[in-house]
């Protein structure tokens, strides 16, 4: 599941938070190792479109930070 069926169903199960996973690419979906989580509170007055644009925030907040830190660390370790 992706997209707005994600957040329709976060909203639907009366979840309290949603949020994103940054995790390494393996052959089955969603399921390699996890590099950084975080989340945003979801409020009653939330839709599917307020829901994505808080993931996509957290999204444009976080990726490039960790993209960044991944590279530090494996040019620490090519130094090596």
């Amino acid at each position: 599941m992706y997209g707005d069926r994600v957040h329709e169903a976060v909203l639907e199960a009366g979840e309290k938070e949603s949020g994103i996973t940054i995790h390494y690419v393996n052959g089955e979906y969603d399921s390699g190792d996890i590099i950084f989580q975080a989340s945003c509170p979801i409020e009653l007055s939330d839709t599917p479109q307020t829901v994505a644009a808080k993931v996509h925030a957290l999204e444009y907040k976080y990726y490039p930070v960790v993209v960044e830190d991944l590279l530090q660390q494996f040019l620490a370790i090519a130094q090596n």
